[in-house]
């Protein structure tokens, strides 16, 4: 076993030692090793993620995933060493809408905002047959638009990807499609409201009642 590895599995043990294992409690698991990590090199914390997602898929460790993507967001050289191939394999295996979000608002959003992946990739995604991939597309749109991300508006890359799965009626394509438009409203709500008009006939009543809330009233689903 590697000494990556070695850590991946004390991770692992922290957190089954847990009294009480919550969100809060993990992420604390997870900010301490943080800090123990801070002078480690990129590589070492890209080995030790990989050890949590292999322990993640082996023994069905719900959890796990989503530690070892915020290890590497919250190390600024192992974030930083992303690419397209890395980000391909970090994603392997998603398979429920959480899985998904980790990934795309921890990692591939971040990253595509960052300039660390590219265009290419995230269009790839959009065309891919598994509906996961296809949402882990949409989603990354987020980190464009949502300011604290750092995200400052991007009307033409959203929309790229919204147009590509304007006519995907998966309900969890669905479902991410609505919230990529309504993010962008906060930037660009006439570019928005050009887009329900021109994909009316394509798009599912969820998306276009979501979105048209959000452009007149601000929230996704108003109070009456």
């Amino acid at each position: 076993m590697t000494a990556a590895f070695e850590v991946a599995a004390q991770i692992a043990a922290d957190i089954d030692a847990l009294p009480q294992r919550t969100t809060a409690t993990v992420r604390k698991v997870r900010r301490e090793h943080s800090r123990t990590l801070r002078t480690a090199d990129a590589a070492f914390v890209i080995e030790l993620a990989r050890g949590l997602l292999s322990r993640d898929r082996r023994n069905g460790r719900s959890g796990l995933r989503w530690v070892a993507y915020e290890l590497i967001r919250n190390h600024k050289p192992a974030f930083e060493s992303l690419d397209d191939a890395l980000l391909e394999e970090l994603g392997q295996g998603m398979n429920s809408w959480d899985t998904v979000d980790d990934f795309s608002r921890t990692l591939s959003g971040p990253a595509w905002l960052d300039g660390l992946a590219s265009d290419a990739l995230i269009r790839g995604w959009a065309t891919s047959d598994d509906l996961w991939w296809r949402r882990a597309a949409l989603v990354s749109t987020v980190a464009l638009n949502m300011r604290s991300y750092g995200g400052e508006g991007d009307t033409p890359r959203t929309l790229e990807i919204c147009e590509m799965l304007a006519a995907d009626h998966e309900d969890m394509v669905q479902k991410a499609l609505s919230w990529a438009l309504r993010e962008l409203v906060w930037h660009d709500a006439d570019a928005v409201q050009h887009f329900l008009d021109a994909h009316d006939e394509h798009l599912a009543a969820r998306v276009k009642r979501e979105v048209r809330n959000k452009l007149t009233s601000g929230l996704k689903n108003p109070r009456r």
